[in-house]
């Protein structure tokens, strides 16, 4: 359906939840994987075996994408091994909540390492892959409230304020090299973090969306694949909703 049989795919934070979801849509669209989380994560660990029982050639790549440096040689190293690199998704990130006048400097450092700092060292890594080929497409995960704000979020929405603007400037740098860099905003979805939350909680962001529902992480995968593939390839920074109409 989406045409990337033989395209090189590398996923960060993708041991679980919507990076999950998104490594098993692009490996059942024949992709090879790279499969990018922290060092020691199992749950990576167990997904690479499960995508390479089915037949899918995937990779486990140990690292922080905090690391500037670490980037740069995980993407040579995916190359090297896959034989290529066409595709990049940031999914990685982290949630330290807390209202804004109690929250320690710890918690935006870390959030914003991840979530912002993170989402940049791959990009920029894969920017000069990409640009050297003349050809790739990069999808960064955001979240609505990177465009809303969120009470007791202000680390996380600032964070994913910054993907976007941070995807438009990448599309605006690369698109004379034939690369597609765009943005998926996700609302509330059914992870295995959704689960922590009360589910007060969930029925609220429920009952925001128009749908009457919330996403379920495959949601968010079919339409990273789309925009991965050519049936996107004159969309560019663009930031694409996925919440049920929970903002509009």
């Amino acid at each position: 359906m989406y045409g990337l049989e033989g395209k090189v795919a590398v996923v960060t934070g993708a041991g679980r939840g919507i990076g999950a979801a998104i490594a098993r849509e692009l490996a059942q669209a024949k992709c090879a994987l790279a499969v990018l989380d922290r060092p020691g994560d199992e749950a990576s660990a167990q997904l690479v075996q499960e995508l390479g029982a089915v037949g899918t050639k995937a990779l486990l790549v140990a690292a922080d994408v905090r690391d500037f440096a670490r980037a740069e040689a995980a993407l040579a190293e995916i190359h090297e091994t896959l034989g290529g690199l066409d595709i990049l998704v940031c999914n990685a990130g982290i949630t330290r909540d807390g209202a804004s006048w109690k929250m320690p400097e710890a918690a935006w450092d870390a959030v914003l390492d991840v979530n912002l700092k993170g989402v940049f060292n791959y990009n920029r890594a894969a920017a000069a892959v990409f640009k050297a080929q003349g050809s790739g497409k990069i999808v960064n995960i955001s979240s609505i409230n990177g465009l809303r704000g969120k009470f007791g979020q202000v680390n996380y929405a600032a964070s994913k304020g910054g993907v976007i603007a941070l995807t438009k400037t990448m599309a605006r740098e690369l698109g004379k090299f034939s690369v597609n860099v765009n943005s998926v905003a996700p609302g509330m979805v059914l992870t295995e973090m959704a689960e922590e939350i009360p589910e007060a909680f969930l029925e609220k962001a429920r009952a925001e969306t128009v749908l009457g529902r919330l996403a379920e992480p495959v949601d968010v995968a079919r339409v990273v694949a789309f925009l991965c593939s050519e049936l996107a390839r004159h969309i560019t920074g663009e930031v694409i909703r996925v919440d049920g109409g929970q903002y509009i």
